[in-house]
């Protein structure tokens, strides 16, 4: 691991570079001079060689964790059909500001964007774009919960969502300022904490992790007794 360019890089080889994105930094650059800081445009200042666009897949910019970036087109377009395909493995895991019923489960709902109230997404059973999550509860004490989410679909805000919708899990994310009670500038306490995928030029599988500050941190103290 090491730190180039204000970026945690997990990986680099000639193909791909994988890094550890900070909670608060843009995936690609947005519109803007005070929004083209991103993991992209740090990548290209390392790597002045690579394409101009290697991001294959992004992170809200309040999410922290681990992002694959293609370095050559060739690596680019390999990368971006296996999650096309839903090839790539990723698990998230989020601490949620209540208590979750049930022990795993599977989200399936429509979601869209909110036209009135960019960029948040709305619940729309007719118009909206399917997204599936699978989750796991991994522990649970006072009034917090931490869990395990597998995302099937890679639609805007789809964690996010499906944490805070009563259709869901019906807790937020804490730190959420979109959906839960988060205000602005506070961490989001969602982490993509794990990517297996094929490497674009050698086949290899290759996996990731990575373990977010909050999963213990985060929890209130046991109760003594």
């Amino acid at each position: 691991m090491s730190g180039q360019a204000g970026l945690c890089i997990r990986y680099r080889d000639a193909d791909i570079v994988v890094v550890d994105k900070p909670g608060g930094l843009l995936a690609v650059p947005g519109r803007g001079p005070d929004k083209l800081d991103s993991v992209a445009s740090r990548v290209r200042t390392l790597l002045p060689e690579c394409i101009e666009q290697p991001a294959v897949h992004r992170l809200d910019m309040d999410t922290s964790g681990l992002m694959v970036l293609g370095l050559t087109r060739a690596a680019h377009a390999h990368l971006s059909c296996q999650f096309a395909e839903r090839r790539v493995e990723k698990r998230y895991l989020a601490l949620l500001d209540g208590t979750v019923a049930g022990e795993a489960g599977e989200i399936a709902l429509r979601f869209r964007l909110d036209p009135a109230n960019r960029p948040c997404q709305v619940y729309d059973p007719v118009q909206g774009k399917l997204g599936i999550s699978r989750w796991r509860q991994l522990e649970s004490r006072q009034g917090r919960t931490l869990v395990a989410f597998t995302p099937l679909t890679g639609r805007t805000h789809q964690l996010r969502l499906h944490a805070s919708h009563p259709l869901g899990l019906g807790c937020p994310i804490v730190g959420d300022r979109l959906y839960g009670t988060g205000r602005l500038g506070e961490q989001l306490l969602l982490h993509s904490a794990l990517l297996r995928f094929e490497h674009p030029a050698t086949g290899q599988w290759l996996v990731f992790s990575s373990p977010p500050v909050f999963s213990a941190a985060g929890l209130p103290a046991r109760e003594a007794g």
